[in-house]
């Protein structure tokens, strides 16, 4: 799958509320009343995550989560990273 153009991307976080370019990446933080709260969100990640065979990289600190999502095998962020950030939006409502 093709890598985006930095321009690609910056238009496509557009539409992403609360994603970020950070690197060779895109990434979100998330905050979460508590440890639990964060921790099952990240499970209902998780399980999408499966169904889409794309998992972000997931960094939990007690009630922050951040994700960061970047084709390994593409070498930076494609359509199928937008495609999973839109995803955990809709999970986190």
């Amino acid at each position: 799958m093709p890598v985006l153009t930095d321009a690609e991307i910056q238009k496509e976080l557009t539409s992403l509320n609360g994603w970020q370019h950070n690197g060779s990446a895109i990434q979100r933080v998330f905050r979460f009343p508590d440890f639990k709260a964060a921790m099952q969100f990240v499970n209902k990640i998780a399980d999408a995550a499966e169904q889409a065979n794309h998992h972000p990289d997931i960094d939990i600190r007690y009630n922050t989560v951040t994700m960061a999502l970047v084709s390994h095998d593409s070498g930076g962020v494609t359509q199928r990273d937008v495609r999973m950030a839109g995803t955990i939006n809709k999970i986190a409502g």
